[in-house]
């Protein structure tokens, strides 16, 4: 008899806790949905802007659907984006890079004037730009992470000595883009064009997409990657789980240093000549920010996705292109991405309070 009765008991137990699971579920709210799927998903926002803002641009102007207009348009943010994969890498570790643009164009002078001063081959001088790239990051990193230095102060100083390092060695003077074409070509590579259907893509473009796709599994499918996300969430918790957190900051913006070296390869492609003046060694930063920030990647560091950064710099690529199109003055470009970048930020601290 108190077997039936300990049966019946359970069972009543067992309904009255799947009821009430059932029922919690059921009167789940929209805010708090919206709230799950933002904080599990931060990718989704940025890409609701880019199609509300696709759809806008193509009503005001049907000559922004052409196929041609989009490969412009993945072409122009093709740079920033590879510098927006080692701004993410940085970010996601609650750090930031300000040196990035800096570094790029640095780069670009170290192979071109390895390459045209000291008579080195092209294809080697393109190996020691990208090792250059490496160990510029090594140093910001061995900084962060053994120094204890905040990341803001260290890249805001390598940055300026970057910066003068560049113009000191180049002696300020340009290589011309024809000069590089007949004794330099290699430095040239990833401006290359060829056609698909309608579409002319450079070799960059498809580099900038490698990339983005090489990192978005790094970041989601190995240790490393969660490690990177770890440190960035709480680097006390990652170092108590056995995390070597020193180990990983470093490998981050030594990587991110070598992305640089890669984008300035690509840059001078895109551009042909190597100027130490390019007005990159100052946009690049805010441009790859720019690029992360809308993308959905926090600040705080430990949620965002290198997929929410790709969308977040075809965000500033559409604007510029569809605003030109439709005839509007460049300074609504910056308003615009102002007010988007204000409202990732307010939207990364809703999810962020609502979390805790």
């Amino acid at each position: 008899m108190s077997t039936e009765s300990d049966n019946f008991e359970a069972a009543i137990k067992s309904k009255s806790e799947e009821s009430v699971a059932e029922f919690d579920q059921r009167h789940k709210g929209f805010v708090a949905v919206l709230h799950e799927y933002l904080h599990k998903f931060p990718f989704l926002v940025p890409l609701v802007v880019m199609i509300v803002a696709v759809i806008a641009f193509g009503l005001i102007n049907p000559n922004f659907y052409r196929v041609n207009t989009l490969s412009v348009i993945l072409q122009q943010v093709g740079i920033v984006g590879i510098l927006g994969i080692a701004q993410a890498l940085v970010i996601l570790t609650a750090g930031i890079d300000l040196s990035v643009g800096a570094m790029l164009v640095f780069i670009t002078v170290i192979m071109g004037q390895f390459s045209f001063r000291y008579g080195i081959p092209a294809e080697l001088t393109i190996l020691i730009g990208i090792a250059a790239g490496a160990v510029m990051g090594y140093c910001n990193g061995w900084m962060v992470a053994r120094l204890r230095l905040p990341p803001f102060i260290v890249t805001l100083g390598t940055w300026q000595i970057i910066l003068a390092a560049n113009f000191i060695y180049s002696r300020n003077e340009t290589i011309r883009s024809q000069d590089i074409e007949q004794q330099a070509a290699s430095l040239q590579f990833w401006g290359k064009i060829f056609q698909i259907g309608d579409a002319r893509v450079t070799y960059g473009v498809i580099a900038f997409l490698i990339l983005v796709g090489i990192f978005a599994y790094i970041l989601s499918s190995t240790a490393w990657g969660r490690h990177v996300y770890a440190v960035g969430d709480d680097k006390e918790a990652a170092q108590l789980a056995g995390v070597d957190t020193d180990k990983v900051l470093i490998q981050v913006y030594m990587i991110a240093g070598l992305l640089c070296g890669i984008a300035a390869w690509v840059a001078i492609g895109r551009f042909g000549a190597i100027s130490p003046g390019a007005s990159t060694g100052v946009q690049g930063n805010i441009q790859s920010i720019t690029a992360v920030v809308i993308g959905g990647i926090s600040l705080f560091g430990g949620r965002g996705s290198i997929i929410g950064m790709f969308l977040g710099a075809l965000i500033v690529g559409v604007f510029e292109m569809g605003l030109r199109l439709a005839g509007a003055d460049a300074q609504w470009t910056f308003l615009l991405i102002g007010v988007l970048i204000i409202a990732a930020v307010t939207v990364d601290q809703w999810i962020r309070k609502v979390s805790g």
